[in-house]
């Protein structure tokens, strides 16, 4: 096998993957009367394993915590069931009753500036009445078709008896479907949660070949989650529709319980399910009521609400993310929507933080969380490398903005900056990275460093931020090993040795060795500390402490490795032992190291 097809997959591996997925498309589109109480039953099972397992801890066996638990739940379902049901036959059977009231607001709606619009329909309604009508039959026309059709012979049915499911379906009428699905909901569900550990082991086996440490945690951690997730959910939206339906009832909106129930269900339906059930008693409060308040009255409670939980309640309670991307929860609604109508829309969103949980633990699978999942593609340093390749200035400062604001800004050089350098600089030494993209990447990211510190000097100046106590005024000149890379580090490092209070800090641009060591030797007695990108400065940065030590044998020198993959022993080593006063590979430990300076000493 060549590399190239051990990364890329083979015609005939696309053509399988392909053919795959349209089998468990079709699979789930023809098998949906099975499937649909199925992934019913195994939501409701990861909701209510909680409550069945405190129950057994109260040692009341399992059978019967099951058996309890299926009861409260059948309990609950049929009282807010009846109750709905009793509301929407008290609606159905009052509609006349509100027909005056509708005329009269839709009346008082048009107004004189309409008065051209309904003109212009009425004529076209005409047209269409002129057009649409057909001509006349003539009576013997009429004649001839009556005589044909009295002597047409008359088809005679026979018909079977009918048994007892069909005059339970005919009585039952639409209520036959759902009942069915409800039935075998409650089966699968009491028997996932009587054989759960059975299934549980099932799924182990089925992909823990070789890894039963690894999927066994995976298992338990990925259904706890999601678990939670389910309860808290259920828990959120049942407030929320409560909440809505006892601000209803004060309102005096009429059925106020069931179009909280219908709030608090349709929630579970992403971004429009609200909307939706939110329409419904805004129309009743149109229908009910003379005037406008009453419905502005029912906006303003939705809006309130929703901006509530969105924003503080929901963010507390699942944290800031739930583990799948806006734009897969969109597509996850219309996809299993069109393959299973309105439970689909339901279900659409538990099923799809399913899929993501088995891309997250299953090797194979994992494309689904990379399409799915709310996690970043790549890490912020990629990203804002990425998008420096790509002469987006403005994302890329917006990246840098975004980790500044959750990190800091030492995370932000040490995370981000630093390795997108080091990308940088592997890049153009493989003759990769051409020569203007990796300018704008130095003056990209200088200009980044120079606003950073400008902006922190001003705050400091305003009164923002304290001003740092001195710390010291010995010199401390921060030089590069070799190119713009290492410079830009050094800045970094110089600017944070000033605000951490050292008043004396000079960082070098890159120039000859011996200009550098001229600029060295006008401090008085300073602290060299060498910034060097590895892997290409490490021979430069020997030369250049060989070379002060040769000039000033009683100068401390330091050397930033940044970001050394063997560590600060290892980076020793490649410098060298008898070099330096110090070796690091973090600006923490840059920080570190000038702040115990007296402490250390060079190896003899």
């Amino acid at each position: 096998m060549t590399p190239a097809s051990g990364i890329f997959p083979t015609p005939s591996s696309k053509s399988s993957t392909i053919i795959a997925l349209a089998a468990v498309i079709a699979m789930l589109y023809f098998g949906h009367p099975i499937f649909i109480p199925l992934a019913l039953a195994l939501v409701l099972s990861f909701l209510l394993t909680p409550l069945a397992s405190f129950l057994e801890k109260l040692h009341l066996g399992r059978v019967l915590s099951v058996f309890i638990v299926m009861i409260i739940c059948l309990a609950a379902t049929v009282t807010v069931g009846w109750k709905v049901a009793g509301q929407l036959l008290e609606i159905t059977g009052h509609v006349g009753d509100y027909r005056s009231n509708i005329e009269q607001k839709v009346h008082s709606l048009r107004s004189h500036h309409s008065a051209p619009l309904v003109e212009a329909t009425a004529t076209v309604q005409e047209l269409n009445k002129e057009l649409g009508t057909a001509p006349a039959m003539t009576n013997a026309a009429a004649a001839r078709k009556m005589n044909a059709q009295s002597t047409r012979p008359i088809p005679v049915q026979v018909t079977p008896p009918a048994n007892f499911v069909q005059d339970l379906r005919s009585v039952l009428g639409p209520l036959t479907g759902p009942a069915e699905i409800m039935g075998l909901v409650v089966i699968f569900t009491a028997f996932m949660l009587l054989n759960r550990e059975d299934l549980r082991n099932r799924l182990v086996r089925l992909g823990g070949e070789g890894r039963l440490n690894v999927v066994t945690q995976a298992l338990q951690d990925a259904s706890a989650g999601l678990s939670r997730y389910l309860l808290l959910q259920f828990a959120v939206n049942a407030c929320y529709g409560g909440l809505f339906g006892l601000g209803l009832f004060i309102i005096g909106v009429p059925h106020a319980f069931l179009w909280g129930a219908l709030e608090g269900t349709l929630r579970f339906v992403p971004y429009i399910g609200v909307w939706v059930a939110t329409a419904f008693p805004m129309a009743m409060a149109t229908a009910v009521f003379p005037g406008w308040k009453q419905v502005l009255l029912t906006f303003t409670l939705f809006a309130v609400l929703e901006v509530i939980t969105a924003n503080f309640v929901e963010p507390f309670v699942y944290g800031k993310h739930i583990g799948i991307s806006p734009f897969a929860i969109l597509v996850a609604a219309v996809f299993w929507a069109s393959l299973w109508g309105p439970v689909g829309l339901i279900l659409s969103t538990p099923l799809t933080l399913c899929l993501v949980l088995i891309g997250r633990y299953v090797p194979a699978m994992s494309f689904l969380e990379i399409l799915l999942g709310d996690a970043p593609v790549l890490p912020p340093h990629e990203l804002y490398y990425q998008r420096l390749l790509a002469m987006d200035q403005e994302e890329a400062g917006n990246i840098a903005e975004d980790y500044l604001r959750d990190k800091g800004r030492e995370s932000l050089y040490e995370s981000v900056l630093i390795p997108a350098l080091k990308l940088a600089e592997e890049k153009r030494h493989s003759d990769i990275l051409g020569d203007r993209a990796a300018a704008f990447i130095w003056q990209t990211t200088r200009e980044l460093i120079d606003d950073l510190s400008e902006r922190t000097l001003n705050q400091t100046d305003s009164g923002l931020l304290p001003r740092p106590p001195a710390r010291s005024n010995q010199p401390i000149v921060c030089l590069p090993a070799n190119d713009d890379a290492d410079e830009l580090v050094g800045m970094m490092l110089a600017q944070l040795l000033r605000e951490a209070g050292y008043t004396a800090v000079r960082a070098l641009s890159v120039s000859t060795p011996e200009h550098l060591l001229d600029q060295i030797e006008a401090a008085p007695q300073p602290i060299a500390f060498i910034s060097a990108m590895p892997p290409f400065a490490v021979g430069q940065t020997r030369t250049l402490c060989r070379r002060m030590l040769a000039r000033d044998p009683h100068i401390r020198v330091m050397v930033g490795l940044w970001g050394f993959a063997g560590g600060v022993a290892r980076a020793q080593q490649r410098i060298g032992p008898f070099c330096t006063d110090a070796v690091c590979t973090t600006l923490a430990d840059a920080l570190r190291l000038i702040q115990n300076a007296g402490d250390v000493s060079r190896a003899a």
